[in-house]
């Protein structure tokens, strides 16, 4: 006979499994998807490194933006299912959805944290982070967007120099991503499998949180096997071989590496071949007697770069962000006395002469004067002079 106070051999089995429901949890462990069943170490060393270079330079562009210390760090590849975005995805999101239009053939998903891009926006709009906006409006989602454009401009760069190639991307769309509402998942890339990689995201003291990348896993491996085999790197018209041939070595988990340190040699190359010194050297192991013909360095032209300024893009997706513009009439300082002293009927004088024109501005900055009319029975303002630039900062003074 057993005593109430032993326990039994089902509660003696419990406790070891530290659960009181060792079935269920049994369960949900072994439907977690392996990543090494999908990607192989070196295809996940690959595509952290990707992500590393490619976000390294959205993080100094994101700092620019919101004169903030930014830091982007510590990549983890995972395979994901998309029928069990509600477990990857609890809580409310932004997503921001980038296609490649030159370069790759995918699109990018970037995922994060609703919190954050409340105080991205915020940040964006001239605030400092503390109390943002806890609704996410169209004012606060655009100024996200650009945010998010910035960063992956600088991104598609990065990729450019990697993968020795053009990269070029669209203009990010952005959308509220609430999965377990069902908002917002037709951005989510309809194959069953994606790779998330994710990283850390610290914005000054304001963020501490994560950033997420969502790739289709074809597209991943594509990338994966386009760094492990590279095209070459530019036409014999463009640039001459460099003079100490590079040895090809077989793909390692340190492979992007490798890669990138074998353009900066081909660029290097490229820069000093334009003037080769004629005759026997004496460098390096070229024998010979005659002395080198030294000359001027001569350096390569730049500005046939084949990543091409994205600023007509960048210029376009600030079009549609509004502007307060506010028509002053004039101004007059007072006591507190004299303003605890108004009535109705009491009249205050300003420092405006009648008929003067009356400053327009544009988010509190002077930047045109008008005269006051009447359109039906609406006021209105028509512009008579736009202020020069040397009149503004006066007025700033």
């Amino acid at each position: 006979m057993m005593s109430d106070d032993m326990l039994s051999q089902d509660e003696i089995d419990a406790l070891l499994r530290g659960t009181s429901e060792p079935e269920e949890e049994t369960k949900d462990t072994s439907s977690d998807l392996i990543v090494e069943e999908y990607l192989s170490s070196m295809e996940q060393d690959a595509l952290g490194e990707i992500g590393n270079i490619s976000f390294g330079s959205s993080a100094t562009a994101l700092s620019t933006l919101l004169n903030q210390k930014v830091e982007i760090t510590t990549p983890a590849v995972s395979i994901i299912d998309r029928n069990k975005l509600t477990e990857e995805f609890p809580h409310p999101y932004v997503a921001i959805e980038v296609e490649y239009t030159e370069g790759f053939s995918g699109t990018n998903l970037l995922v994060i944290k609703q919190s954050d891009a409340s105080i991205i926006a915020d940040l964006m709009l001239g605030g400092d982070g503390t109390n943002p906006e806890d609704h996410m409006g169209e004012i606060q989602l655009s100024a996200v967007q650009e945010a998010m454009n910035q960063m992956m401009g600088s991104a598609a760069t990065s990729m450019s120099t990697v993968f020795s190639k053009k990269v070029d991307i669209s203009p990010p769309t952005i959308d509220l991503l609430n999965v377990q509402q069902g908002e917002g998942t037709d951005a989510i890339p309809k194959q069953s499998l994606l790779v998330k990689i994710s990283f850390r995201l610290k914005i000054g003291s304001l963020i501490d949180s994560s950033i997420m990348q969502l790739l289709q896993l074809e597209f991943a491996k594509d990338l994966v096997h386009e760094l492990m085999n590279p095209a070459p790197a530019a036409s014999p018209e463009e640039f001459s071989p460099p003079e100490a041939p590079i040895q090809e070595e077989t793909p390692t988990a340190h492979a992007p590496e490798i890669h990138e340190r074998q353009n900066e040699m081909a660029y290097a190359g490229a820069a000093v071949n334009h003037q080769q010194p004629t005759g026997p050297q004496h460098f390096g192991g070229y024998g010979g007697t005659q002395q080198a013909n030294v000359q001027p360095a001569m350096f390569s032209n730049f500005d046939a770069s084949p990543v091409q300024s994205h600023e007509p893009k960048n210029l376009d997706m600030l079009m549609d962000i509004p502007l307060h513009v506010t028509v002053e009439l004039g101004r007059t300082n007072k006591s507190v006395k004299d303003i605890l002293e108004l009535t109705s009927g009491s009249i205050i004088e300003l420092d405006k002469l009648a008929g003067e024109p009356v400053d327009i501005l544009v988010n509190s900055r002077l930047i045109a004067k008008g005269e006051v009319v009447v359109i039906d029975e609406n006021f209105g303002v028509r512009i008579t002079d736009i202020v020069s630039q040397s009149d503004r900062i006066k007025k700033l003074k």
